[in-house]
This record gives C-alpha cells, structure tokens and sequence, in this order.
C-alpha cells in the first residue's frame, strides 16, 4: 500500500512500508511572501523537524517549490535530488548544510527502497521537471505546474496504466493582472490541451494539484488571479473521463492507494486546518483592480536607510543595470520613448521618476518630459523587497500602463532589470538570514 499526503501548493508526502519522500516540500504559510495556503492551515514546525524521510525531491528552483525556509527544519543528512540547470542552486543548498546534494537526469530512475522516481522533461525544459512515481506495481504521474510537451507526452503515452496524476488545476493570470486595462477578463475553462492530453493518458484516479493558495484577504488578486475553481475542474474533466475517480487533497489529507482503490487515511499531525477545507476560487468578471496607491497602504513604512537605497537604485543603479541588459526584445524600445516610474509609499503618496529610453540606452530626467509613453507603478516597500529579499514579480503588485497594447508586458524596464539576469536571489536573501 502507498500512502499520499498533500502538504501545501505542489508539495507530497509518500509513504511506502520501506520509504519516506518529499517532493516540494512547502512548510510556511504564507510562502514566497504573499501566497497563503486555501484552504487555511497551520504547520507545528517542531514536529517537521521532527521527520525523518528517506529523501526530497525538488521539480524546479522556483521559490514556491524551493525554499529554505522549508529546507532547513529537515535534518542535513537527508538527500535531496533536484532538477535545475543552475549548478550555483546545488552549491546554495550545500550551504544550506545538506550533505548529500544530487542532480536529477531526465529519464533516469532514482531507487530508494520500494519506491522509484524518474525526472521527465517539461515544456519550459531549461526550468521545470515533472515526476514519475512507481512503487509497488502502480504508476503515478505527478506534473506539478508545469506544461507537458509533445515529446514527453508521446513517453508518457506508452507508459499505461495510469493508476493516479496529479495534475495542476489553475491557469494563473500572473501576466494579465500586471496591465489590467490591457487584458479582457472573460470566462475562463480548461484548456483544451490539457483536457485533451487527460483523455488519452486515461488516469484511474486525479488530483486536481498545485496552485492551493490565495492572496492576502484584502487582495483584489483573489478574484483575477484564479479563473479555474474545482468545481469547474472536476465538471469539466469527467466530460472527458467520466470513470475517472478525481480526489480533493487538501492540506494534511492523506489517501491510501491501493491497486484501482483510494481510501482516506489518517491526516499528517503536522498540519492543523484552520477553517473550512471545502472552500472554492471565485473568480470575477467585473473585479474592479485596486489602485496601486491603495495596495501600497497595507505595507510597512521605510526606514529613511531603506528609502535611500531605493532612491539610489531609481537614481542610479538602474541606469547601470539596464544598459548592461542589453536592447529590448520587443521592437517598441527601438524608438525613443518616455517612462515614469511612480513609487507609493506606506500613505499611498506617490513620487515620480522620469527617464529617456532608446535601445539599450537610458537617461534621468529633471523634469517630466511633455509625453509619457510608459508607466510603472510600484510600492516602494516592495521594490525593497525585490533588490533585497529576491522577492519574485507575482508578489509586487505591480502595474504597467501603456496604450499601445502590442508592446510585450515583460519587457517593462523595471521588469527586466530587476529579474532578466537574477538567479535564486530568494533562497540567497534567505540563506543570509539562516546561516
């Protein structure tokens, strides 16, 4: 028998008579700052520190998936195996004190015990993995949040049974909620890919997986950011595959899967639920965005140190560092254009810096140039977050305003100079506050 807990977000406890594994294990609520856990729960950190498993497994170095705030309730002696393309990320986890620090190959079985897991490639295969899970003669597909291409697909296809997958339920607008004004919100269903690639792997049992989180409950985020709700999901899925049996794993649930059979088992006693685990996404059509003014009013003040390191980068660091990206990708920066970049502070008052872009090449302007062709709003509490805690652009709240609704979103100068060439700056801003 193989038991299966859901610990948080992407995150799985399984549990053979002989082995112990981790696969993303997330112990912090809220996690990558901003991301509480739906349904809402509580982890007893003593008791985590506590488990002794076998081995982790990490997908990708993503800071919901990756975080040492997590990594280091775990004793240093248990091996962790990871799929990243980042040598530097094996070197930070060793600093983190694991010992025993491997790289997963794709398509190459890792045996521990009774229990076997195969790293497969993903769509964004400089970045993601997804994991194949054998033991005792079932064969489980766990994507995490990530795209199958055709390859893997065409593998998988010819891996049957499928006695359980754990598929990835949200399409996230993570893009769409930063231009707003830009992007129509219309009803969202699942797509037809994903729907299309269920119906032929034909699973025996699914989990509708990753994305259990939500926003800060003043966040307007809440009803944009997840258009798919389960009981969407498991409409729509059993239209394609009305045998399947598609099972609801909240926090600290745990199932026993035997042969075609899921039962609920006892809950992990690490993981207390604080409120209702039936809750469902509620996403809204009319949801009118808040202000970045009024966002930036439900974060701290700086310090006048802080304030001046956010002066410095606006005034200077960021003319260094966005020249040094190189051009643009998008043809739009080619031409001269004019871009104000407003911070907030804690009072929702706002302060406005100009700059003259063209190319590769940037200038600091005195005065408010007649025209403006590009506008970013941001807090300044979370721009401190991102040059000093890695803190990634889902959290910011950030907003770009342009009218020509052609020009590539993430192509927004503060975009690229604060994340075109950073890697793991999180678990680095972390990792200062650990050792």
């Amino acid at each position: 028998m193989l038991k299966i807990s859901r610990i948080l977000h992407a995150g799985y406890l399984f549990e053979t008579p002989q082995a112990q594994i981790l696969f993303d294990p997330i112990f912090e609520n809220p996690f990558s700052r901003n991301c509480h856990a739906y349904p809402s729960v509580e982890f007893d950190i003593e008791k985590i520190k506590q488990l002794k498993p076998t081995a982790i497994f990490i997908s990708h170095h993503h800071d919901d998936h990756c975080s040492f705030d997590s990594l280091k309730l775990i004793n240093r002696d248990v091996p962790i195996y990871m799929f990243c393309v980042h040598d530097e990320m094996f070197s930070l986890i060793r600093k983190l004190g694991f010992k025993h620090v491997h790289s997963l190959k794709l398509n190459e079985a890792i045996k521990l015990a009774d229990l076997e897991v195969i790293a497969r490639k993903a769509l964004d295969a400089d970045v993601d993995s997804l994991f194949q899970i054998k033991s005792q003669g079932l064969n489980i597909l766990n994507v995490v949040d990530s795209w199958i291409d055709d390859e893997t697909f065409d593998l998988l296809l010819k891996q049957p049974p499928w006695d359980l997958i754990m598929w990835p339920f949200q399409t996230m607008r993570e893009v769409e909620v930063l231009s707003p004004k830009r992007f129509k919100t219309e009803p969202q269903t699942l797509p037809d890919e994903w729907l299309e690639q269920l119906a032929k792997l034909k699973p025996k049992n699914l989990i509708p997986s990753s994305c259990q989180f939500r926003m800060e409950d003043w966040s307007w985020y809440n009803e944009a950011f997840f258009p798919i709700s389960y009981e969407q999901f498991n409409r729509e899925v059993k239209v394609v595959l009305p045998e399947t049996h598609i099972v609801r794993l909240n926090p600290g649930k745990t199932i026993s899967l035997n042969e075609n059979v899921v039962t609920e088992d006892g809950p992990l006693e690490w993981i207390t639920p604080l409120s209702d685990q039936n809750v469902d996404y509620k996403y809204n059509l009319s949801v009118i965005p808040q202000a970045t003014g009024e966002i930036s009013k439900h974060f701290s003040a700086l310090t006048e140190l802080e304030k001046n390191r956010v002066r410095k980068f606006c005034e200077n660091l960021i003319l260094n560092k966005f020249e040094s990206l190189g051009p643009s990708e998008d043809p739009y920066f080619i031409k001269t254009r004019y871009w104000q970049l407003s911070l907030f502070d804690h009072t929702g008052s706002q302060q406005n810096h100009y700059y003259q872009l063209k190319e590769e090449n940037i200038i600091l302007l005195s005065d408010a140039p007649k025209s403006i062709d590009w506008i970013t709003e941001v807090s300044e509490f979370k721009l401190l977050a991102a040059l000093e805690n890695g803190e990634s652009l889902t959290s910011m709240y950030l907003r770009v305003i342009c009218e020509n609704e052609d020009v590539d979103i993430l192509q927004d100068p503060l975009i690229r100079t604060l994340f075109s060439e950073g890697f793991a700056e999180y678990q680095k801003a972390q990792l200062k506050n650990i050792i």
